[in-house]
């Protein structure tokens, strides 16, 4: 199922995009597309079978907003340094373990959103990103292939960042990876079961109409289910978590000098195979 949510920022209902690419609303059957209804087998149940029905409402898409399709996210767990062009374009090697760290999640907007540049911003650059959906409480999950079955979906993500903040800061990376606006996620989530192999997916930035990163998860250093198992040692995901799972290369740090980074005006636009697509106008904070 491709699920989604719709309407103005705070105020979005569930819907569902279904096989004839008509947006049905879900406000009847649901509340929201959050993680009790991911842990929920019989209301994900219910969602399936009224879909199959063909009895929800239709809903005129015309100008209708399309929000994050998660409401409530616990927490963003990000991965560093995931994919092995990334990590070679940069100049650092491959990780022995995740690289990870966090982002609030009010971060987070519509696929469609505007993205704003931080005030005193010289270096935002842009990163796609599988995101992986928690679905089941994984606690100390004792291998990859078991992790799998505690994913609910997956979506596009962007990871925007500001690398001075990032790196020549000081402190951690969270100053980099925490500004307003800086986590774009949708515009659907695409339920596990509709993605055959995580590890086979095209992701694809454009920045202006360029094309910037054109690459496959199978590039991963650290495969999604080997990152569930992974996080699950040090922190238990819940139901409505979500894990950003790094990017391939082609980002604007990776570059020669002068380093094409964001300003105010730019269009980024971004896709991964069958998630969907989105589009971002950057403007200043």
């Amino acid at each position: 199922m491709k699920l989604l949510r719709v309407g103005t920022a705070g105020a979005e209902r569930p819907a569902l995009l279904d096989a004839d690419d008509t947006l049905r609303d879900l406000s009847g059957i649901v509340d929201d597309i959050d993680g009790t209804l991911l842990a929920d087998a019989a209301a994900l149940g219910r969602v399936r079978a009224a879909a199959e029905s063909g009895e929800l409402p239709a809903l005129d898409a015309a100008g209708l907003r399309i929000g994050p399709p998660l409401g409530r996210i616990g927490k963003i767990v990000c991965i560093g340094l995931n994919y092995h062009d990334h990590a070679r374009e940069t100049g650092a090697e491959a990780p022995a373990e995740p690289v990870v760290f966090f982002k609030a999640p009010d971060t987070v907007v519509g696929p469609h959103d505007t993205v704003l540049v931080p005030r005193g911003s010289a270096k935002t650059d842009w990163e796609v990103e599988l995101a992986v959906v928690i679905g089941r409480t994984a606690r100390y999950v004792e291998s990859a292939e078991a992790a799998l079955a505690h994913v609910a979906g997956y979506a596009v993500a962007h990871d925007v960042s500001e690398r001075e903040f990032q790196i020549e800061r000081g402190g951690t990376w969270d100053k980099g990876k925490n500004c307003e606006t800086f986590n774009p996620l949708g515009p659907w989530l695409v339920t596990a079961d509709e993605v055959a192999d995580p590890q086979n997916l095209s992701l694809r930035l454009w920045v202006n109409g360029e094309l910037k990163q054109n690459g496959t998860t199978a590039e991963q250093i650290f495969p999604v289910g080997e990152v569930v198992r992974y996080v699950s040692q040090f922190m238990t995901l819940y139901p409505g978590d979500v894990i950003n799972t790094g990017t391939p290369a082609g980002v604007a740090m990776g570059r020669p000098e002068p380093k094409p980074y964001l300003r105010a005006g730019d269009v980024v636009e971004l896709e991964i195979e069958g998630l969907g697509r989105q589009r971002q106008e950057l403007k200043d904070a």
